[in-house]
Order: structure tokens, then sequence, then C-alpha cells
């Protein structure tokens, strides 16, 4: 195998970090936005410490007693470890030029000490009616359990002390309430100036009031945070239903040990060496120089307090042509198929679906998979409201969706507290497809209704995530999803046939590897051999290396992979025929859409999965055909505009990566040009 065949997963993930903080640094990003993709960035990086790097974390100390298996997952952890260093300069330098460029805007962002005296006025009057009473100081000298600390928030190491030094010094720590209070007070305009203090000043410029119990006149604060393990460990007593083994799993979670440690670079060193004392943290636990500021995360809701120039302009979801002003979507779909393209048009479909067949008199039963559902969610609603009417409810409801368990777990109880069905296991793998089955007595027949998508029912992520969703009552396909459903009712899992739909965990990967052998074929043939592959994520080895030798018969690729990538081709002869860009912007591109050319007869897929070895072999994943003629051409305009996005689109390879691909035409924004192509098509 040839050098760089491969590249390391976990470094992949960074190069696509990477590619968002591009977009806070691009100043083609109005200003506003480019600060909330800075708190897109932390928010990355956060989860993966708490779940890759954690990952790696305990394969090391697994092999402490063996220094072979030992050196390899130190050395990725050293290698991650450079390139976050690497990432954190550049944060720090972009955000700084961002300061600047909101001053610009006559927007000012104070500390404590910059504000005068009519602002602190008005910030000690917040403090004392909004933020005292959710501050709980913990003196550190008291300090018993290194776990009190909280997974991803930030805390205030204050020091205190007498000028005189009558009184020996005294250190706490207090907990910033984000979970409660924006971390961003506006104070009062002054001519046409925009002033802005962050909670953590705040706290600072009224530390003599929460201290004013002791005789201290000196106060001095630094940020820090502690990230921790996120893995979860399920308890394999089964004579506990999952829902117990999930919950305790779930506290086990918020005791997870260190995986990184940020501070205030400004801490005095003996400060710093106490408080990793306490927390019982050592160097081996990533310990990592900060600014002032940390949990960025928060800047994903920075306030715009200047006008609409700074943010995006409006793009309100569009109507679709075939559904707009259909008094019954059922009857719509019954005609022909349908395809829903979120956040160009709007969720609301998957809404109104839902709430006609919950009061449709001859829809008999619902049946859906949900994986990932909005904080207030009227999917939730209108499955209850079906139950409600006397509709037979079934719901997939997969616990182990991450990050999400809480909020699922509660989602579980609410829908069986109203009468419908829950299945949660399904003989251990998790249940990732996107799948509504309706039906419906039209005459002496049941007929089946099926929505199979490429991403999650919820409308806060719809508005954000680029996903496709399919609408039909094609018979081959809903007596399929109809089976699909069927297998979650069984105790184990066992192989289904299925001749129209591809279903993880028994015939994607074979589907993936033989359609690229078909293309193989054509090129050995002298035939048009093409494959198209847009998705999130591109690991699994094995396809990996089968589009490498596929390309090398002459069979051409374009990857379009937003996150991970380990394939990265060169500029040999050997990778002429592969092209791999990534795209990232105002939406997070989450659709996976495959196209295979079949000698010009080409063929149009959806699917859940991405190219990984978890979607492909353990989880339960649907790809659906489509075949629909007039639907293929509107997946194949999509994918020719993002192909041709020379604004957004980074090259993917090993000498360009994360470069932006230019071309000699117009500039094209694939995110835009696609929401006019859905505007011009509805309006034609």
């Amino acid at each position: 195998m040839r050098k760089k065949l491969i590249t390391n997963r976990e470094i992949s993930w960074l190069s696509f970090n990477e590619r968002v903080l591009q977009e806070a640094s691009d100043e083609r990003v109005p200003l506003i936005e480019r600060i909330r993709f800075l708190g897109i960035f932390s928010n990355n990086l956060d989860e993966f410490f708490r779940v890759r790097v954690a990952t790696w974390r305990r394969l090391r100390d697994l092999s402490d007693t063996d220094n072979v298996l030992k050196k390899a997952p130190q050395k990725l952890l050293d290698k991650i470890n450079k390139i976050d260093h690497q990432h954190q300069q550049k944060f720090l330098e972009v955000y700084k030029q961002l300061l600047r460029e909101l001053i610009k805007e006559k927007i000012f962002i104070l500390n404590e000490k910059q504000l005068s005296d009519e602002q602190g006025i008005s910030v000690r009057q917040y403090f004392r009616e909004n933020v005292r009473s959710n501050l709980f100081p913990i003196m550190i000298k008291n300090f018993k359990r290194s776990t009190s600390l909280k997974d991803k928030s930030i805390y205030l190491a204050v020091k205190l002390s007498k000028k005189d030094k009558s009184i020996k010094p005294d250190h706490a720590l207090i907990k910033l309430p984000t979970s409660l209070l924006s971390r961003f007070l506006i104070l009062p305009k002054i001519e046409d100036r925009n002033y802005i203090v962050l909670l953590d000043d705040v706290i600072r410029y009224n530390l003599a009031d929460i201290f004013s119990v002791f005789d201290y006149d000196i106060y001095e604060a630094y940020t820090i945070k502690l990230t921790r393990d996120a893995e979860m460990e399920l308890d394999n007593d089964m004579s506990k239903s999952l829902m117990e083994r999930m919950s305790e799993s779930l506290k086990q979670r918020k005791k997870g040990r260190p995986v990184r440690f940020v501070y205030d670079r400004q801490m005095p060193g003996e400060m710093l060496s106490m408080i990793l004392d306490k927390l019982k943290i050592t160097q081996k636990d990533n310990v990592v120089k900060g600014g002032r500021y940390h949990n960025f995360k928060d800047f994903i809701s920075f306030p715009n307090v200047n006008g609409p120039h700074l943010e995006y302009p409006p793009a309100p979801p569009l109507p679709h042509r075939h559904l707009s002003g259909s008094k019954s979507i059922l009857a719509a779909i019954s005609q022909k198929d349908v395809m829903l393209h979120f956040p160009y048009q709007s969720f609301q479909y998957i809404i109104d679906l839902l709430r006609e067949a919950s009061i449709d008199p001859a829809v008999k039963s619902i049946k859906m998979t949900l994986y990932r559902v909005a904080r207030t969610s009227n999917v939730i609603n209108a499955l209850i409201n079906a139950a409600r009417n006397g509709k037979e409810v079934t719901v997939y409801l997969e616990l182990q969706a991450r990050f999400d368990e809480q909020a699922n777990m509660y989602w579980s109880e609410k829908l069986q507290e109203e009468g419908v069905n829950i299945i949660h296991g399904t003989a251990g793998l998790k249940v990732h497809s996107k799948l509504i089955l309706i039906k419906r007595k039209e005459g002496r027949q049941n007929v089946l209704y099926a929505n199979i998508g490429t991403g999650n029912f919820n409308e806060t992520t719809s508005k954000i995530y680029t996903d496709v969703h399919l609408l039909t009552a094609n018979k081959k396909l809903t007596a399929e999803v109809d089976k699909v459903f069927g297998m979650f009712e069984k105790t184990y899992i066992a192989p289904v046939e299925f001749k129209e739909l591809v279903v993880s965990p028994f015939k994607t990967r074979l589907f993936i590897l033989r359609m690229i052998n078909r293309e193989i074929a054509h090129a050995r043939a002298g035939k048009k051999a093409e494959v198209i592959l847009k998705l999130n994520s591109l690991v699994d080895e094995t396809v990996v290396k089968k589009i490498y030798a596929a390309a090398k018969e002459g069979v051409k690729f374009k990857l379009i992979t937003r996150g991970i990538c380990v394939l990265m081709p060169g500029d040999n002869e050997e990778d002429k025929n592969i092209e791999a860009i990534s795209i990232v912007g105002r939406y997070l591109e989450h659709a996976r859409i495959f196209v295979f050319s079949n000698d010009g007869k080409p063929q149009y897929y959806l699917s859940s999965a991405d190219v990984m070895a978890r979607n492909l072999d353990h989880r339960i994943e649907v790809t659906v055909p489509v075949l629909d003629k007039n639907l293929q051409k509107e997946l194949q305009t999509i994918l020719d505009i993002q192909w041709r996005d020379n604004v957004k689109a980074r090259l993917l390879g090993q000498n360009t990566l994360n470069t932006y691909k230019t071309t000699e035409e117009q500039p094209l924004q694939s995110q835009v040009e696609t929401y006019n192509y859905f505007k011009n098509q509805f309006y034609q």
C-alpha cells in the first residue's frame, strides 16, 4: 500500500473542524455569523475530546503494562494535541480579529475593568436581580470530590487576598450558570455605540458582593473548564431494563475521568498547581493553556445588536410545488413520489403528514423511528394526538443516540403514558434509519404510505441540516419498509431479504462494493463508469481501498464529503480519477446520496448511512432507490450545483487539503444556488 493511502480518521476529523474555523475567518461570511462559527468550532471540539480522544486515552491506559501496545495510542494523542494547539492559536487570532471588526461596527465587548460608572450600575443591578441567586461558590480548601466539577461547564477560579496581608489568602470556585442565563448581557446603547459584557465579567465585577462575609479586598478570577470522558458503559445485568441501565450509565458519565483541562494562561502557577492537585488532574489529562474566556460554544448564540447586514439574509423555507395548497398530503403521495429537501423546503410538511394521519378516520396505524427530536417537538405531539384519536401508534425510539439519551428517555416515558407502543432495543443494534409508515384502509385493501429519509425528524435541526426525504406509496418500497418495522418487533435480528431497499447490517457494505465492481466492469469494457457519493463521513477501509482500485481501472469518482474523509487522493496518475471536495457553509451538509452511472442508465439512492463500519455493520440503516425519473433529475441537478461550488467547496487531496476550490467561472455558492433552484422551481 502506497504512503498515505488512508489517513487516520481522528486527524481527518480535525481537518473538518479546521474548515469550520475557516468559516470564522472568511470575510465573505457576515460578521456575527463568523463569531457563531467560533462557537460551532468550540462545541465540535468538546464532543471530539469527550468521545474520540477519551477512547484513545482508554486504549493507551489499558496498554500501560505493554509498551508496544501503548505506543500507537500515545503517538496519535500527541499528534492530536499538536494539531489542537495549532488550531487554538489560529482560533485566538481569529477571535482578536473579529473583536476589531466588531469595533468597526460600533459593537464593543467590555470586561469588568472597562465599565463606566453608569454601566457598572446596570451590571450590578442585573447581577443582584438575576445572577446572584444562581451562584454557589465552593471553597477549594473544603473541596472533597474531584467529580463535583461538571463536564462542559466553566468555572471562575477565584483568589481572595488582603492588601495588608493580615488574612491568609483563600480560594474558591464559582460555576457560571450559563444553562439558566445568557452568556451575554447587552448594556444600554450610548449614541450609536452598542455594548456587551460577558456573564464571566458580570460576576468578576461583583466578586466583593459574593464574598462580602469575608474581610478580603483583592479578588482575582481566572476561567477554567473541564472536559470529561463521555463514553457510556452499559451494565450487562439483563434483569434490568434498558431504561434502568441507561439511567445508571448517564450518572456514571457525569463522573467520567478528565480528558482535557483548559485554564486561563494568566493564572499564577501556584494556584494552577493547587487546583490540579485538588481535581486529581495530571499532565496526562491534556492540560491546555487558554485565553481569558472558555466555552466558546455559547458564542453560537452571540447576539446581533447592530442590524441585519451582520447576519445571513433571511431564507425562509420554501413551499413544495406538489404539496403547497394540497388538501391531503397522502392524496398527493398516492399520485406520485415526492421528495422534500430541508432546510430549503419546509419541515412542516412532515408535521402536516403526521397530523393528517392522526385525524384521518381511514388511517389505522402509524409507525415511526425516532433518533433525535427537537426539545419542543410537534412530531411527538402529532404522535400523541394520533394515539388519542385511536390510531395504533408504534415508535422505535433509540435510547442510545449519543448526548440525546436523557431527552429520549423522557420522550419514551411521555409517549408510553399516552398509549404509544414503544420499542427500545433491537439485538444490540442502534436504529439509525429515518422511517415513517402509515397504513390506511382504502376500500377493501390496506394501502401503505412511507417516508424514507437521510436525516432526523427534528424541527430544530431541519432548519440548518441539509437532508432529503422521499415520500412514497410505491407498493414495493412500502412493503419493504413494513418488513423493516417487523424486524424491530423481534427479540433477535435474523437476516431478512430485501429486493428494493438496502438495509444494514445485512447488505449495505456488499451493495456498495457490488455497485462499484459493476462500474469497474463498465470501465474495462470502455463504457462510461462513474460514481458520485455525497456523505457526511467516508471512513470504511474496505470501501476506500475499493475506490482506489476502481479509480485505477478507470472509474471516475466524485466525492462530496462534509466531515471525515480518510481517502486523500494525490496528484499521481493512479488517483487522477478521484476528485474529493467538502462543502462547509451556512447549512450543515447531512444528506447521503449515492449515484452509480450504470453505463448511461444511472441509479440514484438516498441513505441514512455513512460509509463507516458502524453504519454498515452495527446499525439498522435504510438505503432507498429513487425510481421517479423527475426526482432523479432533481437530485442530479443539486449534485451538479454542489460540484460547481467555487466559494465554499474545499479540496480534500493530499497536497490540497482544505484549500478552496477555484475555477474561472463566476462565483457560485451551492447552498445559495440550491435555494434559488427550489425557489424558481416553485414559482415557474
